[in-house]
């Protein structure tokens, strides 16, 4: 495992270059230190990339005020709700047909054919039938969720070594136990990794549902943003929005560890 030196170099490393993205950033739109390279007019840099420094202030005034609380919180339970909904019926669909192969032959082309359809082109179907509230953005984010999360899991379960199933059976294991003790834990390695995907697609279909019609939600503000020409907001609203994505992302490293605590580490299988 890397030690403690190791780790706190590498943080100081991405820390490091996050603070030169930075300054580029800042240099790069500042029409005072640095001469126009792309644009015959500096100010236009500005324009067009926004500045890092109003950036922050925008976000700052956001928070300090309390005014994106209200559409954080939208954004933030739909994106919520499509990544559990999503990803339940996702773990369930994909058991069930992995360990049913009459159903997966019969249904294989169909969830083929679901899978490469473009899913954002379903928002203004899912805003017909279930209005501008949430309802829309969660049945977008969770058709986003859910096909990742089903391929893993029925990956992972078709996975399972036929020894280990076969000497279960043996030892005398009912379907039920060997559900619980050879197949969730078989696939679970496989469905976190696809959450860690699934988190960055749930906010997708809550923000794409709101740029198509809403009055709340972090989509919504940028969007206002866009239509006044206020890129440091629209930059602002997209760094809400990656942070709390990288927030829910850790939060599924948290989680994941303390499930799969049984499962070994890189190099100590070598090790025994």
């Amino acid at each position: 495992m890397p030690s403690s030196s190791s780790n706190k170099a590498l943080r100081l490393w991405q820390a490091a270059i996050f603070a030169g993205f930075l300054l580029f950033w800042h240099a790069a739109t500042s029409p005072t230190l640095l001469p126009p390279i792309y644009f015959d007019d500096p100010n236009k840099a500005a324009f067009f990339f926004g500045e890092p420094l109003k950036v922050f202030e925008r976000t700052w005034d956001w928070f300090s005020s309390g005014s994106i609380y209200p559409h954080l919180w939208v954004t933030l339970l739909e994106t919520l709700l499509a990544f559990v909904i999503g990803t339940a019926l996702g773990l369930g669909m994909g058991l069930w047909l992995a360990l049913a192969p009459t159903a997966s032959a019969l249904l294989d082309p169909y969830i083929k054919a679901l899978n490469s359809m473009p899913r954002v082109i379903l928002a203004p179907i899912f805003a017909v039938w279930f209005g501008l509230d949430i309802a829309s953005k969660v049945a977008l984010g969770v058709t986003l969720v859910f096909f990742i999360v089903f391929f893993n899991v029925y990956q992972g379960v078709r996975e399972v070594s036929f020894t280990v199933v076969a000497n279960a059976r043996i030892l005398g294991a009912s379907e039920r136990q060997l559900l619980r003790h050879v197949y969730v834990p078989s696939a679970m390695s496989w469905v976190f990794a696809s959450l860690h995907n699934s988190v960055g697609l749930a906010f997708v279909g809550a923000v794409v549902g709101e740029y198509l019609g809403s009055s709340r939600g972090v989509g919504y503000l940028i969007l206002q943003a866009e239509g006044t020409f206020d890129i440091n907001a629209v930059f602002a609203g997209i760094l809400v929005l990656t942070a709390f994505a990288l927030l829910l992302d850790w939060g599924v490293t948290l989680a994941e560890r303390r499930l799969l605590v049984w499962q070994p580490r890189g190099g100590e299988t070598e090790k025994i």
